[in-house]
């Protein structure tokens, strides 16, 4: 373990007359990224802003046989001491932790573990307190000037926007009851059971899916439902097995095989919508060569964030080999959900529909461990060369994205601000601009190779919310969304 030695400040007054403190303070690294501090504080400073308080006070406090203002100041500092202790305990804490991160080049990831509460200012003597932070990590900033990348291009295709103007329309389809048996690009209503030996897993009922090579849950896959599934009827009952993603998070249940039970419930076939003026007008569109252009548009700038994705990955790979440092594991968990959103986050703005969004979160969370120690890696290397190249994000470019996000969207600007400050998520935005503005640094200086992009493949995967492992023993996961398709036809949920 590496201790840093006692430093001791010597109590001063700055240039511009602010007070300093007279600290000791102890430094130990106690893990990845992780600091054990211990901070002593001496009586003279507790004193002095003992003083300060009561000079505050001297000219309002209420003391019995002097006017207001008048009272000795020795005895209003006995009088009022231990009300003002609260006001002194907390000036002091919040001073002194940012003297030790100035003095000491601490550079905190989030608020040190301290428990306020427990710590009391001394009578007589120096009050001493420690605490646990994490910091960011140390490192050198590898060169990137002039990285080789490989540029991915292709055109996009008539054949491209028939083929995603179906997938739009379909967001506005209606379920319609087949009598058939089911076939590929049929939806159907499922009962569906996971067990593993005698436990019960989970269960959801009338879970509704769509007959596609693959079918996503939060924590496995199935590959092959269609194959299972196809040429199936109301009643019929399918059974396959299905391994948990390493990554769930279920830990007992990681790499095990359950078995799967599917009862179909009914078989369903979405009709798109006529596309006549009337509904052209209420997606808000005049013709269908409008919706085309904006569907181009859509797939051009879908076109544009793959190359940049491409791109980024290219980069991110050789900025961040040397990166070999460990992170802890607490700072992992906790940023797994963060990473998942800025994703989700990336992928509205750039007019991926709700379904390919849900495909891409499942397939996320069952890699999240290792998607978000690498993201965090990321993230610290793109943090260090804003700083290096003085990258700023200001409140323009955050409206700039807002704006974005809402025609995306159809909404209001003002609605998507406020869904991202209740969610928390105007943080992630300006964090993703500021990552985003030093990839584009990087990228303006490299040296770029076009190849062939290869032709979008068809969609194989069908997800749904629901995990098939959960913490307790019997759960009813019931897709919610599933069951408002089925009562209203409607997919644009």
């Amino acid at each position: 373990m590496a201790v840093n030695e006692d430093t001791s400040l010597e109590t001063e007054t700055a240039d511009d007359g602010e007070f300093r403190m007279s600290l000791t303070v102890a430094i130990d690294d106690v893990g990845p990224c992780k600091k054990h501090v211990r901070v002593t504080v001496p009586q003279s400073d507790i004193e002095h802003y003992y003083g300060e308080a009561v000079g505050e006070m001297i000219d309002t406090a209420d003391v019995p046989g002097f006017r207001q203002g008048r009272a000795p100041r020795k005895l209003v500092e006995r009088r009022f001491r231990d009300e003002l202790a609260g006001q002194v305990k907390q000036k002091i804490l919040i001073e002194s932790l940012e003297q030790v991160a100035e003095d000491n080049d601490l550079d905190p990831i989030n608020e040190p573990d301290l428990d306020v509460d427990s710590i009391e200012l001394p009578e007589d003597s120096d009050l001493e307190y420690e605490f646990d932070v994490e910091v960011r990590p140390d490192f050198e900033l590898p060169a990137y000037d002039g990285l080789k990348v490989d540029r991915p291009v292709r055109d996009v295709a008539d054949d491209d926007v028939a083929a995603y103007q179906k997938r739009f329309l379909s967001q506005y389809g209606e379920l319609q009851d087949k009598d058939a048996a089911a076939e590929a690009g049929d939806f159907i209503s499922v009962n569906a059971k996971f067990t593993a030996g005698d436990r019960d897993l989970n269960k959801a009922t009338e879970l509704l899916t769509e007959l596609k090579p693959i079918l996503r849950f939060q924590d496995a896959e199935l590959d092959g439902y269609a194959d299972l599934m196809d040429g199936s009827a109301s009643g019929d009952v399918r059974e396959t097995d299905v391994t948990i993603s390493q990554e769930s998070e279920n830990v007992p249940m990681r790499g095990e095989t359950v078995h799967a039970t599917f009862e179909v419930v009914g078989v369903k076939q979405l009709e798109l919508p006529e596309l006549n003026r009337d509904f052209l007008q209420r997606i808000g569109y005049e013709t269908e060569e409008d919706l085309q252009e904006d569907i181009r548009s859509m797939l051009e700038r879908q076109l544009t964030y793959q190359q940049r994705q491409s791109a980024r990955a290219q980069v991110i790979e050789q900025i961040t080999e040397s990166a070999t440092w460990d992170l802890p594991e607490q700072l992992v968990t906790r940023q797994t959900e963060n990473a998942l959103r800025r994703e989700i986050l990336e992928m509205q703005q750039a007019g991926f529909t709700t379904h390919e969004i849900q495909s891409r979160e499942n397939e996320i969370r069952q890699q999240a461990i290792t998607k978000t120690r690498q993201a965090l890696k990321e993230h610290f290397v793109l943090d260090k060369v804003a700083t290096t190249e003085e990258i700023d994000v200001t409140p323009p470019d955050i409206e700039a994205e807002i704006q974005l996000m809402a025609a995306q969207a159809g909404e209001s600007p003002r609605r998507v601000r406020a869904r991202l400050v209740k969610t928390g998520m105007i943080d992630n935005l300006e964090a993703q601009i500021r990552e985003r503005k030093a990839v584009d640094v990087i990228l303006e200086r490299a040296e770029y190779v076009e190849v062939p992009m290869e032709a979008p493949a068809e969609d194989q995967v069908h997800a749904v919310q629901m995990a098939i492992c959960s913490d307790a023993e019997t759960t009813v996961a019931v897709d919610e969304a599933a069951e408002v398709d089925i009562a209203t036809g409607d997919l644009n949920k």
